[in-house]
Order: C-alpha cells, then sequence, then structure tokens
C-alpha cells in the first residue's frame, strides 16, 4: 500500500472539510445580518417557485432540486405545502391529502434547503377544496346568483365567510409551522372570486348564506348586491365590505404567525399585514404587448409601498390553458433584469421542478441573470429614485381602458428617457409627503380619488408640484376639476374619430414645425376651459367624410384639448383626451410629443436628469444605491448611482427575438458628486469618464441584453 506524506494527508483533510463545511454551513453573506433583522429585510431575494402538479409529488427528489437550487444561484425556494391538497401527511380530517404524497419529501427539501443557506416559503392556496370536502361541507363553498358552483375537475371554490376559510385555514397554516421551521408562508389566490379563471368564465357574487350574513351584519341590513355595478351604493358598501374582510382575516393570520416565530415571512399579492408583496409578470392577453411589466410592477409597489419588500414573478407559463409551454426566453430576460434595475429581487415561477420540464428554453436565462444579482448583490435592493416626475396608476392590476391610458403615458416617458415614479391611486394619500416632492405628477385617467388624495394634490399643487391629467381623470369631482385644472365638463364621452387637433403655437408645441392637423380617435373630451389661465390645441370638426372631391370643412369647434391654469408656484394642465390609449394601441409618435412639448412647457428640466443618444427602445433607468450589505443596515446615504440599461431592440410588437447590439452610446447624467470610478458591470471594465458642472459624461461602447453602469462615489 503506497504511504501519503504526513503534510499531503494535511491538506487532504483541510480541504476535505473546507468542501464539507461549504455544503453544510450557512454562507457568510446570511451569516452577517445581524440577528434581529428579518431575514427578508435585506431585499437580495432570488427565489424559484415550483408549482407542483399532484404527480410531481411521486417523482420529486429533494437532492436534485437543491442541485438544480445551487446551479441556478437561487437562495429562496417556493413549494408547495396545503390547501388544495397537503403535500405532506397532515393529520386534519378536513385538509385533503395529496395521493401521490411521499411523507418524508417535504421535511428533506426544507433540511436540504436550510444546510446550504436556502430559505424555503411554503405555499397554500385556500380558494378550492377537493370534492370529499365539499359533498362533507357543501356550505362551505361558493355558489353563483344562478345557483352554480365553480369547479375545476373536483376542485369546489370555497366561501371566504364561510367556515373553511375563517378557521379551518388557520388550523392548517398552524400544523405545518409546527411541523416544519418553514421561512415563509405564501397565499396564492387570495380574496373573493367571481370566476373561474382557469376556464375564463365569469359567475358573479358569490351568494353562499355565510356571505350574506356577514354582509347584513356589516351594512346593517342591507341584501347581499347580485350585480357589480359601481353606480349602485349597494355595490359600493359591498367593496368596502370585501375590503374590511380580507384585511381582518390577513390581520388573524399575521397574529397566528408571527405568535409563532416573527422571522416567518408572509407573501400574498396584498400589502397589508404582510412582509413580501408579490406581484406577477405573466403573458400578454392581447395586443399590444407591454414589454415593461416588471418595470411597471415594480416601480408601482416599491414607491407606493416603500416599507415592505418586493418580489416580482416571472410566470413561465403562457396561459393558465398552456401551461407547459414558456414565453420566450428574450421576454424572461427582459423581465428578470428589470425587477434588478427598479428594486425586486428576482423571482420566477415554474411549473413543476426543473427536471423532465417540458420546455427548458428560459433556464439559461433565469441561470445567467441569477448568477448576475449574485455576483452584484451589494448594488442591488437598496435604492434612492431620482425621478422629479410620478405617474400615478390606476391600481395595483390595471385593466381595460384606464390601463391603457396608463401605460400608454409610461410608453411616451420610457421612449423618451425621462425618469419617472409610479404611485398607485389608493396610496396619494399615504405617501403624501413624497408625493409634495415631486416638481410634476401625472394623471392617467384616474377617475376616483379619495377625499384625502385630492387633498394631498392639492396641498402638493400649492407647495410647487405641477399636474398633468389626461382624459377623463377626477370626472366624478367636478369641484376638483374646477379648482385644480380650471376645467367643467360638457361632454367626458365624445367620440373623437374623424376630428383634428391644431398645434398652432408653435412656441409651445415645437415638435410640430411642420404639422398643422393632428388625426383623432378615441375619447376627446368636449371641456369648458374658461377657468384656465391659457389653452392651446384647439379642436377641428369632422367636416365631410367622403371622397377626395367633397372632403374638408374642418373648422374649429370652439373648444380646445387642452388647458393651463397657472397656481402660485405650480401648473396645471388638463388634456381631456384619450392621449396615452392611443399612442398606447397605435404609436403615432405625433401623440407622443404632445404630451412631451406640455412637459417641456411647464417642467423644462424634466429632460436634465439624462441626456443620451441610445435608441428609444433601450430602457434607461437611473437609481442612487446604498452598498447593500450588513454594515449598511441603517445607513442614509448613498454610495453613488446605477444607469441600468435593458435593451429592448428585439422586441418587435407581438413577439421577442434577441436583441440587437447597440454600440457608441453617450450618456450625459445629472450627478451631485464626481464619482471615484465609472465601470460596466456587463464588461467588469472601468469606463473612462468627465465630471463638469454637476454632470457625469460618459461611453458605452457597446450595450448587450442589458448592463448597469456604476458610478461610485
Amino acid at each position: 500500500m503506497k504511504k501519503i506524506p504526513l503534510l499531503s494527508l494535511l491538506c487532504i483533510l483541510i480541504f476535505s472539510c473546507i468542501g464539507f463545511a461549504q455544503k453544510t454551513v450557512l454562507p457568510s453573506t446570511v451569516a452577517k445580518w445581524p440577528d434581529h433583522l428579518p431575514w427578508w429585510k435585506p431585499n437580495n431575494l432570488r427565489v424559484i417557485q415550483t408549482n407542483l402538479p399532484a404527480y410531481e409529488a411521486a417523482t420529486l427528489n429533494p437532492d436534485s432540486l437543491l442541485q438544480d437550487l445551487l446551479d441556478c444561484s437561487a437562495n429562496t425556494l417556493l413549494i408547495n405545502a396545503g390547501g388544495i391538497m397537503a403535500f405532506y401527511p397532515t393529520q386534519l380530517d378536513f385538509h385533503y391529502t395529496n395521493p401521490y404524497m411521499k411523507p418524508n419529501t417535504l421535511g428533506e427539501v426544507i433540511r436540504k434547503c436550510h444546510q446550504h443557506g436556502i430559505r424555503v416559503i411554503v405555499r397554500f392556496d385556500f380558494s378550492r377544496v377537493h370534492e370529499s370536502i365539499f359533498k362533507a361541507h357543501p356550505d362551505w363553498c361558493y355558489i353563483s346568483p344562478k345557483g352554480e358552483r365553480i369547479i375545476n375537475t373536483d376542485m369546489y371554490v370555497v366561501s371566504i365567510n364561510a367556515p373553511y376559510v375563517q378557521d379551518r385555514a388557520f388550523k392548517i397554516i398552524a400544523e405545518v409551522i409546527d411541523q416544519f421551521p418553514i421561512d415563509g408562508i405564501f397565499l396564492n389566490m387570495p380574496g373573493y372570486q367571481v370566476r373561474n379563471p382557469y376556464e375564463n368564465v365569469y359567475h358573479g357574487i358569490d351568494q353562499n348564506e355565510y356571505d350574506k350574513k356577514a354582509f347584513a351584519q356589516f351594512s346593517n341590513g342591507l341584501t347581499l348586491p347580485t350585480v357589480e355595478d359601481k353606480a349602485d351604493p349597494v355595490f359600493q358598501k359591498y367593496l368596502a365590505f370585501k375590503k374590511a374582510t380580507v384585511e381582518d382575516w390577513s390581520k388573524r393570520l399575521h397574529e397566528l404567525v408571527k405568535s409563532k416565530n416573527s422571522q416567518i415571512a408572509i407573501c400574498t399579492y396584498m400589502d397589508k399585514y404582510v412582509d413580501i408583496i408579490r406581484h406577477e409578470s405573466q403573458s400578454n392577453t392581447s395586443l399590444p404587448y407591454w414589454p415593461y411589466t416588471a418595470s411597471d410592477n415594480v416601480a408601482n409597489a416599491v414607491n407606493s409601498f416603500p416599507d415592505h419588500v418586493i418580489s416580482n414573478a416571472s410566470i413561465q407559463q403562457i396561459s393558465f390553458q398552456s401551461r407547459y409551454n414558456a414565453v420566450e426566453p428574450e421576454e424572461v430576460g427582459i423581465r428578470l433584469y428589470e425587477n434588478i434595475a427598479n428594486g425586486s429581487g428576482l423571482d420566477i415561477s415554474l411549473m413543476g421542478d426543473m427536471r423532465g420540464y417540458e420546455d427548458e428554453r428560459n433556464f439559461a436565462v433565469v441561470k445567467k441573470l441569477y448568477a448576475h444579482h449574485k455576483k452584484y448583490e451589494p448594488y442591488f435592493g437598496k435604492y434612492r429614485s431620482v425621478a422629479q416626475i410620478a405617474v400615478v396608476a390606476p391600481g395595483a392590476w390595471p385593466s381595460g381602458e384606464p390601463m391603457q391610458e396608463y401605460r400608454g403615458i409610461q410608453l411616451m416617458l420610457k421612449e423618451a428617457h425621462i425618469p419617472f415614479d409610479i404611485i398607485e391611486d389608493a396610496q396619494l394619500a399615504n405617501r403624501a409627503e413624497k408625493v409634495k416632492q415631486y416638481k410634476l405628477l401625472i394623471l392617467p385617467e384616474i377617475t376616483y380619488l379619495s377625499a384625502d388624495a385630492i387633498r394631498t394634490l392639492k396641498e402638493a399643487s400649492q407647495q410647487g408640484t405641477s399636474l398633468i391629467a389626461t382624459n377623463r381623470t377626477l370626472f366624478d369631482s367636478p369641484e376638483t376639476l374646477q379648482e385644480l385644472f380650471g376645467a367643467k365638463i360638457i361632454n367626458k364621452d365624445h367620440d373623437g374619430a374623424g376630428f383634428y387637433l391644431n398645434p398652432e403655437n408653435k412656441t409651445v408645441f415645437k415638435r410640430f414645425q411642420k404639422q398643422k392637423m393632428l388625426f383623432w380617435k378615441f375619447n376627446l373630451g368636449l371641456y369648458d376651459l374658461k377657468g384656465t389661465d391659457q389653452t392651446f390645441l384647439p379642436i377641428l370638426a369632422k367636416g365631410r367624410p367622403g371622397p377626395p372631391e367633397i372632403i374638408g370643412g374642418h373648422d374649429p369647434t370652439g373648444y380646445f384639448a387642452m388647458g393651463v391654469k397657472n397656481h402660485p408656484r405650480s401648473k396645471a394642465v388638463i388634456l381631456p383626451v384619450n392621449l396615452g390609449r392611443l399612442y398606447y394601441m397605435h404609436g403615432y409618435e405625433q401623440h407622443k410629443n404632445l404630451l412631451l412639448d406640455a412637459i417641456d412647457y411647464i417642467f423644462p428640466a424634466a429632460t436634465g436628469l439624462i441626456k443620451t443618444n441610445a435608441p428609444a427602445r433601450v430602457e434607461v433607468i437611473l437609481q442612487e444605491y446604498t452598498r447593500n450589505i450588513p454594515a449598511n443596515v441603517n445607513k442614509k446615504t448613498t454610495d453613488g448611482q446605477i444607469l441600468h440599461l435593458v435593451n429592448l431592440t428585439g422586441f418587435s410588437g407581438n413577439t421577442y427575438f434577441e436583441p440587437l447590439p447597440v454600440y457608441d452610446l453617450t450618456f450625459r447624467v445629472k450627478s451631485p458628486f464626481k464619482p471615484s470610478k465609472v465601470f460596466s458591470m456587463a464588461t467588469e471594465k472601468p469606463i473612462p469618464f468627465t465630471w463638469k458642472d454637476g454632470f457625469v459624461e460618459f461611453r458605452v461602447g457597446k450595450l448587450g441584453a442589458f448592463d448597469g453602469v456604476v458610478m461610485d462615489r
């Protein structure tokens, strides 16, 4: 037998121990954070969610799952636990057990993940119960105004106010917490159900007896409505009832979880009584596609709820009906980098684990972006916005025409490389002090605001925040419309097809030197603007439609499409037209230029933060950052700026291709400090720069899919 020298033997033992330690000890980056700090607060999540179909529980291998997480640089796993079915050996007779479940799998997954410093959030879905539970307790389940149930194969939708959700759900969560050392709970599909989303069928307001009794008690005897009619005061009361009951349930859940372990994170799509707000970048259901979903979602949540950690999930599937087919890899890459650039960690939702996956095209992109985030982790997650403009969002999940108007306004600003924040309309009052710091607030068809939000707008206007409102904004508060904008509605729903706008004032509309008439489509509100100080964009009549021989007659109507009211320290612009929607749907640059000229007129410094020759399809996001390391937990000052660049040149409008490399990009960025160095995250090389008069200037020789240009103090 060959003898091994003592020194060699010692080296082998030492490196063996090091290797073993690397496999079993939490990484130092996790261990160094203060013990009193909740584990999610560093905002460095790299989540992979395995939405396990029941049958995959039979073949799930904890070792291979762990290896895939490590290969992807993930630090958080989100995996099924209970609700619809138990993925562990439950002792509760009202908790249906997955027939494919292996008793030790969930425990083994958690144990192995913890050995490698990976946190585990477990998933609950209390929206449905198995047929066996329904047959024993039909009174626990949803029933429509027509007496229908919402059923998916053998799963029945439940009623929020019935005993299953109000009592049994808490027992299920408690059982899991008592059995497993979990790091968090995620609640899927919380709230009231009115449709079957998996079949896209609307069923209506739940008429369960428990709901009827709870609503009657809440409303002092009113009858539960059967129709969703916003004009109905009873339905408005029902909306308040839904909000109150969901918040009450969330509060009780928070009390239960935190009483057991304050270090368990609560994650869901709502903001009250949760630690991590989850959002989703989903596939587009209609044209035009929206490539800014992650920027939209994260910027909205980050600025509306600054005390929360945001985790925006890139949903792998194309649709509920097409779960086994993924969206394009280029789209996933854009989503993930937009997450980073706007202040979220990384989050991807898969159908099952990564072994034997039906569509693996995105895995390389996930590994690349997750590794990038891990490598530069100290530069991410602790940002302060430099934006002087905020766009008000019509809710957290905008839809319909207000969504189109809102997206169109965003698109105009994105393409012009004008930095802006997003704040949800319902959060304006809660973010009052922040709102008053903006130089300009844009309200794209924000039709309803609370009294507190309106008061916030008025105070901001008084203190120097200018306003731009489009389309039907504030139509339900005519006195506010008159006071802030000097406008009075004559006809808010006026079809603009065939009408024209005249940008006759070329000192204001400088981008229209070669145009006298701008076509219109969609809504073109007719407003009395006598209360304004200036009117612009005369509306020209439809004239005579027909063959070329008879057209013409586009005479002034006496109405204007823009009014400006001067306040002592600010201006307020009313554009009672579907400006954003028109650009979002059709993309004629003339309509974008209307907004840009209006901004230049009342806030000319808007374009001064960033000057660049970058194409409109390069998304530019500027952030001040503080190094996200344990030593800086309480640090308030910043360590520099990062200019995030997302290359969307591969986006064609209805599909995604590899982005085209973009060369010789120049940037002039406002900076209150002279950087000690400037470097590219993509190339890992320094970038030559100059700094003069409060601006740093540099050149990016080549931009691939994305880059982060760091300007250190």
